[in-house]
């Protein structure tokens, strides 16, 4: 049977073949009986499975992350589709080619990192420009920005999407500061590329997307801020000047405050204009980036409205005419 990627799957098919595991729960039905409701996925999106009557061997053959080869057919269920199991086996992982299960940005990773490299380089100011320089010759930074995620489920939750949240968002800094001439462009710039540095260390995303035990207890805020330490000693070696102080204070600021208010996570709420700018930057890209994908991703073409969706808190309309 031909592979039939997650994004083509429509209600009735008939699908057998290898999917990575990214969500396991082991429930009860009504009636007591066990069984296993998964996430399965590969690089084109996910889909959520069921598999009835499963028995204890079975259940505990395989955890997230491993890879399954199943049997089943899909069936929309509440403006969902989802796959009913009928059979599910555990695969060799060194069978299966990591980069056909993970998801990747649509963008070209590389032109994406000319572009950081293009913008970054172009700094005028001299420590914001060396700066930059210190975490761009920095191979093992760069490699881990380039194949880092931004997120785990919300946006751009694929490999290469920290980087390209963060052109995108330098290109929208780019065309909104010469509408501002008191906004500090070059901070604005660094503070972008700066925002989400933690992440290449909170997120785990070699195998399946997750959080690292620093990740978890830590968080991408202050691990930013401890890069962030690290290389504005290296900028004082390199240009053999101390850091500007004020410009540092700065850097950290839009660093802890991008989240906005407090109960989106921020230990501070932006109190400069490139802090409030970078937030709200932030927050576009991000959402925009959801609504999109919600849209084209929809796998139910004759509705004009999406699924719910929780974290939203809304359907989106897609119109085309269809049927809510």
């Amino acid at each position: 049977m031909n592979r039939r990627p997650v994004s083509q799957l429509a209600n009735g098919d008939a699908v057998e073949d290898v999917f990575l595991v990214v969500d396991k729960q082991l429930r009860t039905n009504r009636q007591g009986g066990q069984y296993l409701h998964l996430e399965l996925r590969d690089k084109t999106g996910s889909v959520g499975a069921r598999l009835w009557n499963v028995p204890d061997h079975l259940a505990h053959s395989f955890e997230a992350g491993d890879y399954l080869r199943i049997q089943g057919k899909t069936q929309v269920f509440q403006g969902a589709l989802q796959i009913i199991l009928s059979r599910i086996d555990p695969v060799d992982p060194a069978s299966v080619t990591v980069e056909d299960y993970l998801p990747q940005a649509p963008q070209d990773l590389g032109h994406l990192t000319t572009r950081l490299r293009e913008v970054l380089l172009g700094l005028d100011e001299p420590h914001l420009r060396a700066l930059a320089e210190c975490f761009l010759m920095d191979d093992a930074f760069l490699a881990k920005f380039t194949a880092a995620p931004a997120g785990i489920r919300n946006h751009h939750a694929y490999r290469g999407g920290l980087l390209e949240h963060v052109v995108t968002m330098l290109e929208m800094a780019a065309r909104i500061a010469p509408l501002y001439p008191d906004l500090n462009r070059d901070l604005l710039l660094i503070g972008v590329f700066l925002h989400d540095i933690g992440k290449v260390d909170e997120l785990s995303y070699e195998r399946t997307f997750g959080y690292t035990d620093e990740g978890q207890l830590v968080g991408h805020l202050a691990m930013g801020l401890e890069l962030l330490r690290v290389k504005v000693e290296q900028t004082a070696d390199l240009t053999g000047e101390p850091f500007p102080q004020e410009s540092l204070l700065r850097i950290k600021h839009m660093i802890i405050s991008h989240h906005g208010p407090a109960k989106f996570g921020s230990p501070k709420p932006p109190m400069t204009p490139e802090a409030i700018a970078l937030h709200y930057l932030d927050n576009l890209d991000a959402k925009l980036h959801v609504f999109l994908r919600e849209i084209k991703d929809d796998p139910v073409k004759t509705t004009a409205w999406t699924p719910f969706h929780a974290n939203l808190n809304r359907r989106i309309f897609k119109g085309g005419g269809g049927e809510a």
